[in-house]
């Protein structure tokens, strides 16, 4: 019974930072902004920032505007528009 919960929270804990299809198989550059922490990957103009904190999201505005910071860090590339949630956020990148 132990090693079945082990195991499941092993499972939930790899997903957590697992890339959405578009972005499967590319780099992460993993950065952190104002205390979060996102893993954040880019495809062409597109890139894809997933929160791997535990920290209690306080609204998608604050949320979103350090991921756009974090973003641009990683990409090298100014924010165009996101779309997302509090978890998982996706740039339109002007490079």
């Amino acid at each position: 019974m132990r090693l079945c919960r082990a195991l499941l929270i092993l499972c939930v804990l790899v997903a957590c930072s697992a890339p959405t299809p578009h972005f499967r198989g590319l780099p992460t550059a993993v950065e952190t902004e104002g205390g979060a922490e996102f893993h954040i990957r880019q495809r062409g103009d597109l890139a894809e920032a997933v929160r791997v904190n535990t920290e209690w999201a306080r609204s998608l505005t604050d949320v979103s505007a350090r991921a756009s910071r974090a973003i641009e860090r990683a990409t090298g590339c100014r924010v165009r528009d996101l779309r997302g949630d509090a978890a998982v956020i996706v740039a339109r990148l002007a490079c």
